[in-house]
């Protein structure tokens, strides 16, 4: 063997050597970045009925090594809401607020996979993204007139459940009432006990799901919630 055919092979040797090792360190995914940071919808003088349908279209994007990238994934991910009565999430990334319920939550986007980019194994690796989001709870503006009127709450089904007014003053199990000024914006939200369920509200003016909104309360009035 010539000492020109040993270097040519020696170099041949090598550059397959550095190419199963550029192999080896294929592209992989180490984080993702949800966008928006931080989701709020609703405001302190708007009702938390009237934010239902607000939404929001979110982005995952993926942060790669070897070589260091960015690539939108939305698509890619599984999207989730920890709280659906605040917001639900589609699988393309549309949050959407319930209008059901006010308070924080959080989104996440997350990846679970068997491969690399390249299709090498990575054992399974799972990568999640988080933000905050959150919808703003309803404050009514205080009447200035002094006049006081009563709201009755009444409870009727075989089941159990609890009833819980925004502004506060409602916060019982059984039939029972409150004062409030005149033309007070009220929501009542129904929570039933374990193994009772909602039934549904007569009385109020109007209902979305649990909630039962009176628009102003403006004479005694009676709300009647049913658990089964």
């Amino acid at each position: 063997m010539t000492f020109r055919f040993r270097c040519a092979l020696a170099l041949l040797l090598a550059a397959s050597l550095i190419s199963a090792v550029g192999c080896a360190r294929d592209q992989q995914l180490v984080s993702i970045s949800v966008v928006p940071s931080a989701i709020t919808v609703g405001a302190t003088t708007i009702p938390v009925s009237e934010d239902a349908g607000v939404s929001v279209q979110m982005r995952a994007l993926g942060n790669y090594i070897h070589p260091p990238v960015t690539k939108d994934i939305t698509n890619e991910v599984t999207w989730a809401s920890d709280d659906v009565q605040l917001f639900t999430i589609t699988p393309t990334g549309l949050l959407v607020a319930t209008g059901l319920d006010c308070g924080s939550s959080v989104v996440s986007a997350t990846v679970q996979t068997n491969t690399s980019a390249g299709e090498l194994t990575s054992s399974g690796a799972i990568v999640t993204g988080e933000i905050s989001s959150a919808v703003t709870c309803y404050v009514p503006t205080p009447t200035t007139s002094g006049s006081q009127e009563s709201l009755s709450v009444s409870f009727a089904g075989a089941g159990l459940g609890t009833v819980t007014s925004i502004p506060s003053g409602i916060d019982c199990t059984s039939s029972c009432s409150a004062n409030f000024s005149a033309g007070t914006v009220i929501n009542l939200t129904a929570t039933a006990n374990s193994g009772s369920t909602f039934a549904g509200w007569t009385g109020c003016d109007s209902v979305v799901a649990q909630l039962c909104i009176i628009n102003s309360l403006s004479s005694n009035q009676t709300a009647t919630v049913s658990f089964n």
